[in-house]
């Protein structure tokens, strides 16, 4: 990997001791950048490890100029993702369509990349782990923007001081709910919930996706490669989210459990290994809108600040992107200019991204039975239908570096 120079100008700059909380995505990415800006960039994270595992994402569009400036696209495009097949089935596990993503100008043709989660995290962990500090198995406990900086209290009992402090805490962000508080005021609900865990791979799938679906039920089955394990994903559609039954591991069992009551193809048999997985994970899906991502000397990125639901297959893009902008936003401006430097440069592009989905609309989940038909129509002749672009991709360029002031 060439590894990109750093792009501080100012002697007092490499002075200036920033905190980021929060190490999947937009934490790595951000650290990265404002390492190279001449930043003392310290990351804690929750976690007692870099997480590893988990379902393929994307990086897609504006996304991949990032990973390219920052040296690991070569790394991204050996560990991509070789889907080879998506086939969609009926309620009675009857074959509607079977096709070949890439022939839809995505992964290699299309340029973007699909890439397990855990090989991308690694890439920008291993991109940055030299440069900056990374304390594990902590968290933020108290923020306090009273003095001069912002005096954080950790977990651990540790006491310091930041000039900044960024949020790349993901959709349940606690250093959102110390600024601006419950996430409630800031989730939009768009209609669905879903389950995701693993199982292992009984029907030999091999570089695929199958997908069952019914008018408001989905059940999906994920083969990375050849792997002994295959990813599930259990999704249904509500017009109103399941009140306190999803944090309650008992209650998600019983949920998903009571909707796919009548499910056939396989899901009889996904129904049961939920019951036994050591690694499920429930929520609503949903974005976070907010009217703006910073406060003091404080801001947010990534899911964090707009998660945009794993619906539109743009959350790790947004997030690296974010993380580009605000670290450029930054390197030549105060908190208070960077700041909105990067809300306007990159609110935009964050929006038009969000709103590719909207309540209860997702083409993959149809709601009814008319709306199913008619996505099962368009997947039939989807082959001969020519490859309609993906703007909202690709809608911002990357400034080289931000103007000064």
């Amino acid at each position: 990997m060439t590894p990109t120079p750093r792009l501080a100008n100012s002697g007092t700059r490499a002075q200036r001791k920033v905190l980021i909380s929060g190490a999947s995505i937009a934490g790595p990415a951000l650290a990265f950048w404002l390492n190279r800006y001449g930043y003392a960039v310290t990351v804690v994270e929750k976690a007692a490890t870099l997480r590893s595992g988990g379902y393929p994402v994307d990086v897609r569009g504006t996304a991949l100029e990032v990973v390219r400036r920052m040296g690991i696209l070569p790394r991204l495009e050996d560990a991509h993702v070789d889907t080879r097949r998506f086939t969609f089935l009926d309620g009675d596990g009857d074959t509607v369509a079977s096709i070949a993503p890439h022939t839809r100008g995505g992964t290699a043709a299309g340029r973007d990349l699909e890439v397990r989660r855990g090989d991308l995290t690694d890439a920008l962990y291993t991109a940055v782990r030299d440069d900056v500090e990374f304390m594990f198995d902590d968290s933020v406990d108290v923020l306090d923007q009273s003095g001069h900086g912002v005096d954080v209290t950790f977990r651990g009992r540790d006491r310091r001081t930041f000039d900044m402090v960024f949020g790349a805490d993901g959709l349940h962000s606690r250093t959102r709910e110390f600024l601006f508080g419950p996430e409630e005021r800031f989730h939009r609900y768009l209609g669905y919930c879903f389950a995701g865990f693993t199982l292992p791979n009984t029907l030999g799938l091999s570089h695929e996706v199958m997908m069952w679906n019914t008018p408001g039920r989905a059940a999906a089955l994920y083969a990375v490669g050849d792997s002994d394990e295959v990813h599930a994903l259990l999704t249904f559609a509500r017009p109103e989210p399941p009140s306190g039954a999803l944090r309650d591991p008992a209650a998600q069992r019983d949920l998903f459990a009571s909707v796919f009551a009548d499910a056939g193809w396989e899901v009889p048999q996904l129904i049961a290994k939920l019951s036994e997985a050591d690694d499920l994970f429930a929520d609503v899906v949903g974005q976070i809108r907010m009217p703006r991502w910073s406060s003091g000397r404080v801001a947010l990125v990534g899911d964090a600040a707009y998660a945009p639901s794993f619906l539109t297959g743009q959350g790790s893009s947004l997030a690296l992107v974010g993380a580009y902008m605000l670290a450029a936003s930054l390197a030549e401006r105060d908190a208070a200019a960077g700041f909105a430097a990067y809300e306007h440069g990159t609110r935009e592009f964050v929006t038009l991204n969000q709103d590719r989905i909207g309540r209860g609309d997702a083409t993959l989940f149809p709601t009814t039975a008319r709306a199913l038909e008619q996505r099962n129509d368009m997947l039939r002749t989807l082959d001969t239908m020519p490859a309609a672009g993906r703007p909202a991709h690709s809608a911002l360029t990357l400034p080289v570096s931000m103007p000064t002031r």
